[in-house]
């Protein structure tokens, strides 16, 4: 019977890695990103190495450190059209949060508390309640929704434009309609079936959202979370390995041409992201993608000379950009981390009671870690279910 062991997304599971995640999480987490600093890693290993369970332990960080975070795997969305990862974020960040998390700020610039309005009140309600709701206040306003958005040079100007709009909505003024609202967001998604005369007759004036536009709309949306009171944007992306898989049962296929589109946009955002704010984006892949020199990323040169690691010392450096979690483990997974790391693993067991690993269990794993396919991590869930098999 195959033991189910829980991926330890609340943190706990950390065996062998705090090494990495806290310093990602004091460093770049509580520092380097809320201090304005974008970050691209990647984290390759074995099958087996703990790569999807890094990425959620990294999500989990993130999130309880207020991040908005949007987590997804490259067996889901296209990867060569960067349309459809800024839609799968947007889908997952939740933009009318962050618009309300404004509108409080607002009401706290014009002298208000947020606290104050009953929950099913409108701002603009709430002022013609207590006599304040006359044309000078709704020219405040309008000023700090200018202010705001439209001021802000981080922002592409029809995001700003349309978010303005749809805080206006939440305040109460400007009045919205309900169909324009769902307008607004449905572009903002990069709904295709919208007719752009519709929002024209808004008064709004926008392009479609296309790849070509997509990054800097990314970091539209980046922003719009930083000033709904977030601490940022972090994006886990999984599977990159699907690139290059010659298999008939994967959901998707990539030619030779969307396969070198991927690798040129991720190439894009590595040259752009010392301009981008508040983001950080982390790939994982299984090694073949670094290891197939034909259709890897080995085979993208303007690529592969950016990613590279430029100096291997004896100890793993923390700063790395390229995560290598089986060098990792081989510094860092001794066998008392691998005896502890089988007993929290056997006491995540709920339906079925597992055993934790010995010394000498521990012993033969590093011996196959170190020539074998499989990573450690791997070689733990799996000795763990031999030993209940003989229980």
């Amino acid at each position: 019977m195959k033991l189910e062991f829980d991926d330890g997304a609340n943190g706990e599971l950390t065996c062998g890695i705090e090494f990495l995640t806290d310093f990602w999480e004091e460093k770049y987490l509580r520092e380097y990103l809320r201090d304005g600093g974008s970050k691209i890693k990647f984290v390759t290993g074995r099958e087996g190495s703990g790569k999807s369970h890094f990425l959620k332990l990294v999500t989990g960080m993130a999130r309880r450190e207020g991040y908005k975070t949007a987590a997804f795997s490259a067996r889901d969305i296209w990867m060569h059209d960067f349309r459809e990862i800024y839609i799968e974020v947007f889908r997952q960040c939740d933009i009318l949060d962050c618009l309300e998390g404004v509108s409080r700020y607002l009401i706290r610039e014009m002298g208000f508390d947020a606290k104050d309005i009953p929950e099913s009140m409108k701002f603009i309600d709430y002022l013609s309640q207590n006599g304040s709701g006359d044309a000078i206040t709704k020219r405040e306003i309008r000023s700090q929704l200018k202010q705001i958005f439209l001021d802000n040079p981080m922002l592409d100007n029809n995001f700003a434009l349309a978010c303005s709009m749809l805080t206006g909505s939440i305040l109460g003024y400007p009045v919205l309609e309900e169909q324009n609202r769902e307008l607004l967001l449905a572009w903002l998604m990069g709904d295709r079936t919208i007719k752009l005369s519709q929002l024209r007759a808004m008064g709004f004036y926008p392009s479609r959202i296309t790849k070509y536009n997509a990054r800097h709309m990314l970091c539209s949306l980046a922003e719009i979370i930083r000033m709904g009171g977030h601490s940022g944007l972090f994006i886990a992306i999984d599977d990159m390995e699907i690139l290059i898989s010659r298999s008939s049962l994967e959901p998707i296929h990539y030619t030779k041409m969307k396969r070198e589109d991927t690798y040129e946009s991720i190439r894009q955002l590595i040259d752009d992201i010392d301009s981008m704010k508040h983001i950080m984006f982390v790939y994982a892949f299984d090694r073949g993608l670094m290891d197939d020199e034909n259709a890897g990323l080995k085979s993208y040169q303007a690529l592969w000379m950016r990613i590279q690691n430029e100096i291997v010392g004896e100890r793993f450096n923390r700063f790395t950009d390229m995560v290598d979690l089986d060098r990792l483990a081989a510094q860092e997974y001794t066998e008392e981390v691998i005896v502890s790391m089988s007993r929290k693993l056997a006491g995540q067991q709920n339906s079925i009671p597992a055993v934790p690993l010995d010394k000498e269990a521990a012993q033969e794993i590093l011996r196959q870690a170190r020539t074998g396919a499989v990573g450690i991590p791997g070689l733990v869930r799996a000795a763990m279910q031999e030993v209940k098999a003989d229980v």
